[in-house]
Parts: C-alpha cells; sequence; structure tokens
C-alpha cells in the first residue's frame, strides 16, 4: 500500500477552463456539518468566478447538527483542487461540486467548520515533520428500502453471484468514483447478508476526509438508481455484524514511512509503537468522535468483530489496534489499522481526533503495553483487569460523559466544536432516553 502522490493541484483559471469545455451549469458547493452531514447549495456558471474570487453568502447555523443557534452570515469558499463532475448528472447542461472551507464575513475561517479542524491538525503534524496519510475500509448495507431492513442477498464473505445481488451495483459505485478521481483498492461481499465493503487507495488525509464524504453520497445515489436503499446505519441487523470503517494510517517524513523499520520484529519503529501507544491511552474518550451515534455501540459487542476493549496485536481481529502482515519490499506500506470507527462518523473530524492521540503518544514518548496473545474476547475479567485492559465505553451516554473530562478531545477539536459536538450528543441522547423501544413494549407490556 504505497503512499499515492497528492492530487493535481487546481487553481480558478484551471476550473474555469474545465466548466465551460465540460457544459458545466451548475455547481454544488459543498461542506459538511459538526455531525457529518454533508450540506450544499448551488449556483450557476455565472456564478463560478465570484464564488472563487469572493465566496458565497449562506447561513452558517446550518454547520451546527442538532444544535443550532442563531442566524449567523457565513461564506462558503470554494477549493479549486476539489472541482469535478458529477457523473450521475446528465453531461449536458453538467453539474459539479466543490469542498469550501467556510469563513467569517471578514475571511477569517470558521472554527466550527470540520474541515477547518482536520486541516488545523494536518498543520500540527507538519510541523513535526508529517504528513497523516489513511486508507479507510467502508461497509454498508443495502436493503430493499429505508423502511425497514430487508437484505435483497443471503450472500456471505467474499460471496459472489447469485448470492450477491449487488455485484452490479458496487460496480457502478466504484465506476462513478473513478470517474471522480477517487481510486478505490477492493471491493467484495461482507459477513452479513446485504453488507458491502469497498477500500480506498491510501491518500492524505484531508482529501481522504472528503473522498469518504462523496463515497457516502455516491453508494446512496448509485443504489436509489438501482431501486434500493444503501445504509450506513452501524447496527441495522440485531444478529448480524454491523458496519464497520477500519482505518488505516502512516505517518510519512517526505518519500519515508515513518512507522517502518526493518531491525524490528513487527517492523514497526519506535514511532509508529508511540503512535500506538497515544491511540490506547486516549481511546475510550475518543469514541464519542469514532461512534457518535446510539446506534453505534449496538456495534460495540461481543461476538460480532468489532472491539470492545483497548488491545493491540498483530494478527488478531477482536483487538482496537491490529498491526497488517508486513511484505518485504513493501516498507511504504507498513501501517496500523484502527477497528473501531464506523462509517456514520464524521470523517474530518475522526482523523482530527484520531490524529492528536498518535501524536500525543510521540510527543510525550509513551510506552505501547504488550500485545494481546489470543483472543481478547475469551479472556475472563479478573486476568482483563489484572493486565489492565481498559473498555471502550458501552453506550452514548457513557462517551459523553468521558468526553467531557477529555482535554485532548478539547484540544483537537477546538473549544467550539468540541462544546457544540457534545451538546449535539446530549441531544441525541436524551431523545433516546424518552424513546420506548419495541423490546421494552414486547417484554413489559404483557407482564407488567
Amino acid at each position: 500500500m504505497p503512499a499515492a502522490k497528492r492530487p493535481m493541484r487546481k487553481d480558478k483559471e484551471y476550473v474555469l477552463r474545465l466548466a465551460k469545455e465540460h457544459d458545466v451549469r451548475f455547481i454544488r458547493l459543498w461542506f459538511t456539518d459538526i455531525l457529518g452531514f454533508l450540506k450544499s447549495f448551488a449556483i450557476t456558471i455565472d456564478e463560478l468566478e465570484k464564488a472563487l474570487e469572493e465566496g458565497m453568502g449562506f447561513d452558517g447555523s446550518a454547520i451546527e447538527g442538532f444544535a443550532r443557534i442563531d442566524e449567523s452570515d457565513m461564506l462558503a469558499i470554494p477549493d479549486p483542487n476539489t472541482f469535478c463532475l458529477l457523473p450521475w448528472r446528465p453531461k449536458e447542461n453538467a453539474v459539479a461540486r466543490m469542498f469550501c472551507d467556510v469563513t467569517y464575513p471578514g475571511g477569517k475561517l470558521f472554527e466550527g467548520d470540520p474541515r477547518y479542524v482536520l486541516k488545523r491538525n494536518l498543520a500540527h503534524a507538519s510541523k513535526l515533520g508529517y504528513t497523516f496519510y489513511v486508507g479507510p475500509e467502508l461497509e454498508f448495507f443495502v436493503f430493499k428500502s429505508s423502511e425497514a431492513p430487508v437484505p435483497i442477498d443471503a450472500g456471505g464473505y467474499f460471496d459472489l453471484t447469485p448470492l450477491d445481488a449487488a455485484s452490479d451495483l458496487r460496480r457502478d459505485i466504484i465506476l462513478s468514483l473513478e470517474e471522480m478521481g477517487i481510486g478505490i483498492e477492493y471491493s467484495h461481499h461482507e459477513a452479513a447478508p446485504s453488507q458491502h465493503e469497498i477500500d480506498f487507495r491510501y491518500t492524505d488525509a484531508l482529501t481522504m476526509a472528503e473522498n469518504v464524504m462523496t463515497y457516502r453520497l455516491v453508494v446512496k445515489e448509485i443504489a436509489f438508481k438501482h431501486g434500493v436503499y444503501a445504509s450506513f446505519m452501524p447496527k441495522p441487523l440485531a444478529d448480524r455484524n454491523g458496519s464497520g470503517m477500519h482505518v488505516n494510517m502512516s505517518l510519512f517524513q517526505g518519500e519515508r514511512n515513518a512507522f517502518f523499520d526493518a531491525k524490528d520484529r513487527l517492523h514497526l519503529s519506535k514511532t509508529a509503537k508511540q503512535f500506538i501507544a497515544g491511540i490506547l491511552a486516549h481511546a475510550p474518550e475518543m469514541t464519542i468522535v469514532l461512534n457518535q451515534w446510539v446506534n453505534s455501540y449496538k456495534r460495540l459487542v461481543p461476538g460480532y468483530e468489532a472491539p470492545v476493549y483497548v488491545t493491540w496485536a498483530q494478527h488478531n481481529r477482536s483487538d482496537l489496534v491490529r498491526i497488517p502482515m508486513y511484505k518485504p519490499g513493501k516498507e511504504a506500506s507498513t501501517r496500523i489499522e484502527l477497528r473501531s470507527p464506523d462509517p456514520a462518523c464524521n470523517p474530518y473530524l475522526a482523523f482530527s481526533v484520531i490524529l492528536a492521540a498518535g501524536l500525543e503518544g510521540i510527543e510525550k514518548k509513551l510506552e505501547l503495553p504488550p500485545a494481546t496473545e489470543g483472543n481478547v474476547l475469551e479472556l475472563s475479567q479478573a486476568e482483563r483487569q489484572r493486565r489492565a485492559i481498559a473498555t471502550l465505553p458501552g453506550s452514548l451516554g457513557e462517551a459523553i460523559a468521558l468526553a467531557k473530562e477529555s482535554k485532548l478531545l478539547q484540544r483537537a477539536l477546538g473549544d467550539h466544536v468540541f462544546h457544540s459536538f457534545l451538546q449535539n450528543k446530549e441531544i441525541e441522547y436524551e431523545q433516546f432516553r424518552r424513546t420506548l423501544t419495541d423490546y421494552e413494549l414486547k417484554t413489559y407490556l404483557p407482564l407488567l
């Protein structure tokens, strides 16, 4: 998995020329709210040059998620490097998109913009001499509709047709993504019925965050064209594996992979081990960002291949951090894999807190605890206590309580996003606490 080169730099003139060549009539300006929902408004081609020079005004309260504040004027400044055509739209009078930085009217970057949060954390890594590369593996389900999780196939891990009824769907998704310049490495049917996985080619974290946002929309758009519904809900089927977003990652110093050491038994450098130690030290408090929904915690339970305990190992897939096998001559591919995130997270914030935790491990020279031998899920509670193995929070409520005390999260997210994100999660959790579930009605109503 060699590090990908950064996308070609584009400028205003390039964008204007490309838009003219491809008969672009509308441009969608994209940004992301605090919860990771894609926001958009469209401008016509006549407004494109002005938008590139001055930005376009919009109501900034749209970026606050469920915890909306009073209306506030903001500017969306399109990033020319993110210009691309939307392949599912007509070629005549075509539609393009650009991701935007969000600023105050005077031009100051808005501290509540998740894109800005990630840029700030990447700038810190750059000052330390590092570039952060990631390669996430996003799983999703395909159902007959959004009304109920009814699978469209009975396939299993790596199954092919006829059990895998969505082979053509995956093909069309990949072709659309590649047409948008997003590199794809693998795709296959996952373990649960109607569950699929598409893996990205490694690239820098900012580009990847935008690839993830684009991917989630493309998957839903192409599924809609196929007459089905795609969902990134972490756990839509109670007795099946949930959907994860395993994040492969490494730090580079120029062309050199800072995680590689030829002399180490696992081929991991001291930098890599300290980075892992930082992630392990802060994993419980980071979970609020990596697994932000009430439903996320239905996935983080024993027995469904999702991590529950804060451990690491080379090959064991029950651990939080896994070290993928080293291939001789592939030093650039040395990486670590964090297995707890789910695909419904905000990728800008997720990559930010992962990077912040790892860099703190390097800066504080944290010691990596011993690897977990065997299946951590089979250890007794007494043995886990003896080894001082921590547990990820078991509910959104627990995650909120841990996050409130986290200095790392506050530093990584910044005060605005930290407080607004927690406010959003408290609103969601309180709504959930007031909701009567089918389980309660079916279990208690006939008895009590």
